[in-house]
């Protein structure tokens, strides 16, 4: 996506500060360095401990209340940085100040040893005593020195210029450094001496990429994409497409470049044989637009006005955030898809919810057209031929998917209510707990799981998401109106503890 701060996100974002969002996990030999950091631990050390004032608990800090709910993220420790923290406590400035002199002392030393050596070298009889020496000698000097952390040199000047940093390194600039006494700088370099004894470790950008947060980000391929890539095309390249072959492939995930393709196969709105495909592209988008020609004239008709009034007050609240939605020719696109298939579906006409169904499926046929990002992309850049089938194509593909679920949106909706007690009798087996805890605050799976059915997590989960989860649906049989009930259970179980702390459900 574009990095132009101006523009809106794709999908729907937390505007919240949450704390943690962007964290490194750093392992046990190579613990996260900042100097600064080091230098306020040594300066809090020569403090004396503040006195609080009792009846004042402590506030807890923001890494500690993101770390307590998501305890279960990773199962790594903070054992590094509170050793490192206990290290630079222990420290005051005079210590650290002679231990680099001595140091230095015991390094020009061992390099005024080392030229002794060569000056002796030509004497045969000491040779065997000038390598015994040394090796005494040495071995404690080196244990020393990496005891310290050292860098051979001599150069310890205060100035800025004497702390230059690896690229792959993630420290503030200079600009943020705190003006101090020559010691209070020592003792960074000294601890800046330490760490750089440890390997580097790889860049980690302290900003994902939008590429990477985006529904039409193309982040760079790695092998393994690339090879599944490779698999799709084999598949797809046969002139009888192995739809089961397809169906376990699209399962974990279907690249980008073939999705287009792959989600009408797997829906029944292309043939598996290859040489028909055109053909009946070509067929059913003309059927389309003679439903357009034969019903859409009627949508201000006295009994046909109240469905398009309603499916016209809806569409401009599908995704309100994203630009693209918002366009004109856009919002008249829908409006068509909806109002036809409401026409030629009186049993359960347009009901609110299904207008969020068109969206995966406009967006997904869209990239098969367009490479650049797709959130503020001008549709009216297309040619109108371009447009029309892929109004078509959304039009036919959310069609097979409705087909599975119309009882969904039949009078009363029994399909959500049936639905909806699945769900509630599913979780009692898989999660007593949550179930009984349910029970015990009066909430009614009906309360919330409702619109999970009505809008299948929609609203629940970014627009990215949503696309990725439908090609695992797409490729299940029933994977819209089954499948989907497991879903909703996964997210009940996955969210559990917050669940069970939860006393309050107003």
């Amino acid at each position: 996506m574009s990095g132009d701060g101006n523009k809106k996100q794709f999908w729907k974002r937390n505007t919240a500060k949450v704390p943690g969002n962007i964290q490194h996990v750093y392992g046990a030999q190579h613990p996260p360095f900042d100097p600064l950091l080091h230098a306020n631990l040594i300066k809090a050390g020569n403090k004396p401990p503040s006195t609080t004032t009792p009846g004042k608990p402590k506030k807890a800090t923001t890494f500690q209340e993101f770390e307590s709910i998501t305890s279960d993220a990773w199962d790594v420790g903070d054992d590094d940085d509170e050793l490192l923290a206990m290290a630079a406590q222990n420290l005051n400035i005079e210590v650290v100040m002679e231990t680099a002199n001595k140091v230095i002392e015991n390094h020009s030393k061992l390099q005024e040893r080392r030229q002794q050596q060569m000056d002796k070298m030509t004497e045969p009889e000491e040779k065997d005593g000038e390598e015994a020496h040394e090796v005494e000698e040495e071995e404690p000097e080196e244990e020393e020195e990496r005891e310290e952390g050292a860098e051979t040199t001599t150069d310890l000047s205060f100035s800025s210029e004497a702390l230059p940093l690896s690229d792959n390194r993630l420290v503030k600039s200079h600009s943020e450094a705190p003006v101090g006494s020559p010691k209070e700088v020592g003792a960074e370099q000294a601890a800046l001496h330490r760490q750089q004894s440890l390997p580097h470790r790889p860049v980690i950008p302290l900003v994902a990429r939008m590429a990477d947060q985006n529904t039409s980000g193309t982040p760079a391929m790695t092998e393994r994409e690339a090879s599944r890539l490779d698999k799709f095309r084999q598949v797809l390249a046969g002139p009888n497409t192995d739809l089961e072959e397809l169906r376990k492939l699209s399962w974990s995930g279907i690249p980008r470049q073939v999705r287009p393709i792959t989600w009408k196969l797997l829906s029944g709105y292309l043939p598996a044989n290859a040489e028909r495909r055109e053909s009946t592209l070509q067929r059913k988008r003309q059927e389309y637009f003679g439903f357009i020609e034969q019903y859409y004239d009627s949508r201000n008709d006295e009994h046909h006005q109240d469905t398009y009034r309603q499916i016209h007050i809806d569409i401009p609240r599908t995704n309100p955030l994203i630009p693209l939605f918002q366009q004109a020719s856009v919002q008249e696109i829908f409006e068509r898809i909806l109002f036809i298939w409401a026409i030629r579906h009186p049993a359960s006409g347009y009901v609110q919810g299904i207008n969020d169904l068109v969206t995966p499926f406009f967006v997904v046929y869209v990239f098969e057209y367009i490479e650049e990002e797709v959130e503020n992309f001008n549709v009216s850049s297309l040619q109108e031929e371009v447009l029309r089938n892929i109004e078509a194509d959304s039009f036919w593909c959310m069609s097979k998917l409705l087909d599975g679920i119309q009882d969904n949106y039949t009078f009363a909706q029994p399909g959500i209510q049936r639905k909806v007690k699945a769900l509630e009798e599913l979780v009692s087996r898989i999660d007593e707990m949550v179930h009984r805890h349910m029970q015990q605050y009066e909430v009614e799976y009906l309360q919330f799981a409702f619109r999970w059915m009505n809008n299948l997590l929609m609203r629940e989960l970014p627009l990215r998401c949503t696309i990725r989860l439908w090609d695992t649906y797409q490729a299940e049989p029933e994977g819209f109106s089954h499948f989907h009930l497991y879903v909703c259970a996964a997210f009940l179980v996955r969210w559990r503890k917050e669940i069970l702390e939860e006393k309050d459900f107003q």
